[in-house]
């Protein structure tokens, strides 16, 4: 990275931990799988921080969790659709299915019953029932987006029903040893920072608790540093056969939730355990998270492949998921990514070549392109208006990958004598001329054809 691009970074990390005056702030940028810069800025003389101090990362363990119950849904264990009751009889959130658990969309409170959860022992809720209280839900499910702690401990005890463990292990087993994140953990271990809260109106600390969560542990207990989360950062791009597939990763960043009016003007929303928004430009996943005495954030661009890591031991003050999209943006701004050198198709079906170029939905003109694979895309020439990829089904047809066409079937449609009539895309009719007359157009086409007005 250049020395100009680190200074900036540095830069922004300064400012951030001067202005937001947390007692120590720690920094990693990853890009190309590994992390290429880590930041530190301490109020303590000579006790700077490095990428492996621990700090406490809040709801980033959300986004671990998440990962155990897809492990689940890829084993054919679980479907996203099943209703929690199916998997967890008794609880009395079980009409709630996993994907609305994952998406925060299930209607659940955002919080347990007092006393306030995160500042108290988890044995005071032992139960999930502890946990739910008399009226769990808010709002009808599948309806809007609404935060839930409570819906993640479901979804960490579905983990240890299925799995015949502890959550704890189970993260362990499944996940963070695969990654090599041996210093995440539920309990801290040393070095690690020591959580604090600073006084809103005096440089002045007070110690915060660090309470042990219990059953609550799922949505948030987790321990870890820039160094281990810079690796998970790595998988949530790239995915890992031994954890989960490149595909299964790209489903927990698409959008799962439906966004409010604020949600749209802001641009953010939420998948499958992880955050979404959209920021100078460009598209940013990852997960936020705080507890007393910590704040934590993790952000990643996959276009751009660069991701950010901010820990800091405060419990306001802050704000890490501004900062950790200034620090892909510095970098992402300053050495761009360098495309890969366009390289021609291995080999191309003859069949499917004849299909490329220009067609027309009514008076709407599309061009269809080949891509790698042996996919097509279907794009509007204008620039504006319904296009999408298709992957191959490897019959002649296509499948929509994104947008209006996802899961629509594009196939071809020959004459008797093998010559193309037209695409047909989810009875959509697209034909080499604005409502060829020689190709079957519903509705018929004027046999006088086209005219003008005299």
């Amino acid at each position: 990275m250049l020395p100009a691009t680190r200074r900036a970074l540095l830069h922004r990390l300064a400012v951030a931990q001067s202005e937001g005056r947390a007692p120590s702030m720690v920094a990693a940028v990853v890009r190309g799988g590994r992390a290429v810069w880590h930041g530190a800025r301490t109020s303590v003389d000579g006790q700077v921080p490095n990428e492996n101090v621990q700090y406490r990362i809040g709801s980033i363990t959300k986004t671990f969790t998440a990962v155990l119950v897809l492990r689940l849904r890829d084993e054919g264990l679980v479907d996203l659709g099943d209703r929690l009751e199916k998997h967890l009889p008794g609880t009395s959130a079980g009409e709630a299915t996993i994907a609305e658990l994952l998406a925060h969309t299930s209607g659940l409170a955002a919080e347990s019953p007092a006393p306030w959860w995160e500042r108290s022992p988890g044995s005071l809720r032992p139960e999930l029932a502890d946990v739910l209280g008399e009226q769990p839900f808010l709002h009808p499910a599948g309806r809007r987006f609404h935060y839930s702690n409570p819906g993640y401990t479901l979804l960490g005890a579905l983990v240890e029903r299925l799995r015949g463990a502890p959550w704890e292990d189970v993260l362990r087993r499944e996940v963070l040893e695969p990654l090599g994140l041996d210093r995440t953990s539920a309990q801290p271990s040393a070095p690690h920072a020591g959580g604090w809260a600073v006084h809103p109106w005096a440089d002045v600390l007070l110690p915060e608790p660090a309470e042990d969560l219990g059953r609550m542990a799922p949505a948030g207990q987790l321990w870890s540093t820039t160094g281990d989360l810079a690796r998970f950062a790595v998988f949530l791009a790239q995915g890992d056969e031994r954890v989960l597939s490149a595909q299964t990763v790209r489903e927990m960043r698409a959008p799962a939730a439906p966004a409010e009016a604020a949600d749209v003007a802001d641009g953010v929303t939420y998948g499958l355990g992880l955050q979404i928004q959209h920021r100078d430009g460009r598209l940013l996943v990852g997960h936020s998270g705080s507890l007393p005495g910590f704040l934590a954030n993790l952000t990643l661009s996959v276009a751009d492949d660069v991701a950010a890591v901010v820990l800091a031991n405060c419990t306001s003050g802050p704000l890490l998921s501004m900062v950790g999209a200034d620090l892909v943006r510095i970098v992402a701004e300053a050495e761009p990514r360098i495309p890969e050198p366009w390289r021609p198709l291995p080999e191309v079906d003859p069949s499917v070549l004849e299909l490329a170029g220009q067609w027309y939905w009514g008076t709407y003109a599309f061009g269809l392109r080949l891509t790698g694979g042996g996919g097509v895309s279907l794009e509007p020439l204008s620039g504006k208006g319904r296009g999408a990829r298709f992957r191959a089904n490897g019959d002649g047809t296509w499948t929509g990958l994104e947008g209006y066409y996802a899961g629509e079937v594009l196939r071809p449609v020959r004459r008797a004598d093998g010559s193309v009539s037209h695409l047909d895309l989810g009875s959509f009719v697209f034909t080499r001329q604005p409502y060829d007359e020689t190709a079957d157009v519903p509705g018929g086409v004027d046999p006088e054809g086209w005219r003008g007005i005299g």
